[in-house]
């Protein structure tokens, strides 16, 4: 038995997913009497493998559609110009199948793990599997392994063609004793950036306190207005354990997860991993002196980011 597909990338586009079609070969003397079946599964794994060895098992199907491949029952939707080619190279052994996936569903995502951990990686994944049983989910039948074959396939999402402007972030914090206020401001030129991209996050900061901002250094009634430049980047945070990442085929490289993208009314439950981000920018003010430290006080803002890859020309 053999499952075969053009591709392991399907692009959700927010309202509408691209279908996940293929072709199964099999050999009718290897079918007894039995039917051929095909699943697409999307599951969220939220523990280790080595806790499935003592009986817990932290996976969880979000969605499963199953369908009979062989023989053919009902109405099926017609081939595809890749299954039609497919099909002419298996003769009679060939069986197209085809699967739409709801778009509420999540993207597949992972966690990345610690350096010393074994197994699958906790996070969100997509499985497509061919097996031939006689009924489609009947936990008594055993299913020989040589009648089965699967493969892991991704759904992921790219930037849209319109990027929206930045969004800016502002606050005014007063302190004990003084009736001054130190003013923060913070932006960003536009509202998504992709993977790798550096982004600069302008900075503006009006003191009008007697207090010190620690290492800026601001002094009573000072302003500065100073761009910092950020970049996220997945190589520089290879030992964070738990860091959301693009989902992985086999080891091959990847990166920081991107950013979920939500229709609205979209059910959040169904999710199972949600990614966003957000560039926050603290300041620590202090009375200076040898207890300055002990009487900081925090002012920061928040500025939403949209993290993603940009959609390739003939997606």
């Amino acid at each position: 038995m053999v499952l075969i597909t053009d591709r392991k990338d399907f692009v959700d586009h927010v309202e509408t997913v691209d279908i996940v079609d293929g072709v199964v070969k099999v050999d009718p003397a290897e079918l007894e009497g039995r039917k051929v079946w095909v699943y697409l599964a999307c599951s969220f794994r939220y523990g280790s493998d080595d806790l499935d060895l003592i009986g817990m098992n932290y996976r969880k199907d979000i969605w499963i559609k199953r369908q009979q491949i062989y023989p053919v029952v009902g109405t099926k939707p017609a081939n595809t110009p890749m299954q039609e080619a497919l099909l002419k190279k298996c003769e009679d052994q060939g069986h197209a199948f085809t699967f739409n996936i709801d778009n509420n569903l999540p993207c597949s995502v992972g966690l990345q793990p610690a350096p010393e951990d074994v197994g699958k990686a906790c996070g969100v994944d997509y499985e497509v599997k061919a097996y031939i049983a006689n009924e489609a989910d009947d936990p008594d039948e055993k299913i020989n392994k040589k009648d089965t074959c699967r493969l892991i396939i991704r759904k992921i999402q790219f930037a849209p063609g319109t990027i929206p402007a930045g969004p800016q972030a502002d606050i005014s914090k007063n302190f004990m004793m003084s009736d001054k206020l130190v003013h923060l401001e913070a932006s960003i030129e536009k509202e998504l950036y992709f993977h790798g991209d550096p982004i600069p996050v302008k900075v503006k900061i009006n003191n009008e306190t007697a207090k010190v901002v620690k290492k800026i250094k601001i002094t009573r009634e000072s302003t500065l207005e100073k761009t910092f430049t950020v970049i996220p980047l997945l190589s520089n945070n290879k030992e964070k354990r738990g860091l959301a990442v693009d989902g992985r085929l086999k080891d091959e490289d990847t990166n920081l997860a991107s950013t979920t993208l939500i229709r609205p009314g979209m059910d959040k439950g169904m999710q199972g991993i949600l990614v966003d981000y957000k560039i926050k920018v603290n300041l620590l003010v202090s009375s200076g002196g040898l207890l300055g430290g002990l009487t900081a006080s925090d002012v920061g803002v928040e500025l939403p980011l949209v993290l993603m890859s940009p959609k390739p020309a003939d997606v």
